[in-house]
């Protein structure tokens, strides 16, 4: 079968090739196989695959975290109601080949109504955003502030604010034709490429601080974030496309502001995936009623990947990679 593989550590669009590898072997006790539909790629597949989990990541490695597709054979105990259902398999990697085995309990069944281009975004952000949401930003909260605003969780996390009766003030670097994906969500969009956003920041969040920080930055940018959040506020930290960790001072100054290092991983492998169902039923409702949708940018499939990601097609959204193609 098809599948995008990587040999050994190093950015994506250099160390990923696609080759043809050996098909899963039949699934064991309580094991299937699914025949993926559609993947997309994340900022956590690229993480992985430049050698940052090293303790965890193992190579050669198949990348993908999240796709949907449909159960086609099982194992001894799967019920067999589920050979035919369509999925997102979880747990691990291996979303970008045409057949995924994995245990049938990280198997989330998806409902008929939604769409396999929906589907297919289900997981990473509208999960994340949607339980950082529910966990971390407490009732009373009104001064949010959210970095990387115009990517894809920032979007999510405004939306999901804005039905709190939130507007929260985004922080963009300013990158030409990025814009954030609904304005009027926004009470302010500052751009850290320009001189003074410090001041501009303190002045958008007022003399308390910031109530929640919501930041997948890190370095500098959630450094100073971080600094202007109130001492009974909360720093959510969870991604680091600045590649550069928070400097110690958020850890050691002393004050009273409390950080949050978000793992979405760590959600979803709290109790072996047994809770999976219960935690993706609000975003399959939110889906549903046309919420936490994402943008596709443009469209490849598996065999012709690897030249996608060396040339990217300009423009906002993700990569919707048809499987089977």
């Amino acid at each position: 079968m098809l599948a995008a593989v990587v040999d050994s550590p190093g950015r994506l669009a250099d160390v990923l090739a696609v080759r043809e590898v050996a098909e899963p072997t039949a699934p064991g006790a309580g094991e299937v196989v699914v025949r993926m539909i559609a993947s997309t790629v994340n900022p956590s597949d690229a993480v992985t695959v430049s050698g940052a989990y090293g303790t965890r990541t193992s190579f050669p490695l198949v990348p993908g975290f999240e796709g949907v597709g449909v159960i086609d054979a099982v194992g001894p105990g799967v019920p067999a109601g589920a050979l035919g259902r369509r999925v997102l398999p979880l747990g691990s990697a291996g979303a970008w080949q045409r057949y995924k085995r994995l245990d049938h309990s990280w198997c989330v069944p998806v409902p008929d109504d939604i769409p396999d281009d929906v589907a297919c975004f289900a997981y990473i952000n509208p999960l994340t955003a949607m339980t950082m949401v529910e966990r971390l930003c407490p009732p009373g909260a009104r001064t949010v502030v959210v970095t990387a605003a115009t990517s894809a969780i920032g979007g999510h996390l405004a939306e999901l604010l804005t039905e709190r009766g939130i507007a929260p003030v985004g922080l963009v670097r300013g990158t030409p034709g990025r814009t954030v994906a609904d304005p009027s969500r926004w009470r302010a969009v500052l751009r850290t490429n320009e001189p003074g956003w410090r001041e501009r920041l303190r002045a958008a969040t007022g003399p308390h601080g910031i109530d929640v920080a919501f930041d997948c930055v890190g370095g500098e940018v959630g450094g100073d974030v971080c600094a202007l959040t109130a001492d009974d506020g909360v720093f959510v930290h969870y991604g680091l496309l600045s590649g550069t960790p928070l400097p110690a001072r958020c850890f050691t100054g002393g004050r009273g502001a409390r950080v949050e290092l978000f793992r979405l991983r760590d959600t979803v492998h709290e109790d072996g995936g047994r809770h999976l169902p219960e935690l993706f039923a609000p975003v399959f409702a939110g889906l549903r009623r046309g919420h936490l949708r994402t943008a596709v940018g443009s469209r490849t499939g598996l065999s012709t990947l690897a030249a996608h990601l060396k040339s990217p097609a300009a423009g906002h959204g993700k990569i919707l990679i048809d499987c089977q193609r």
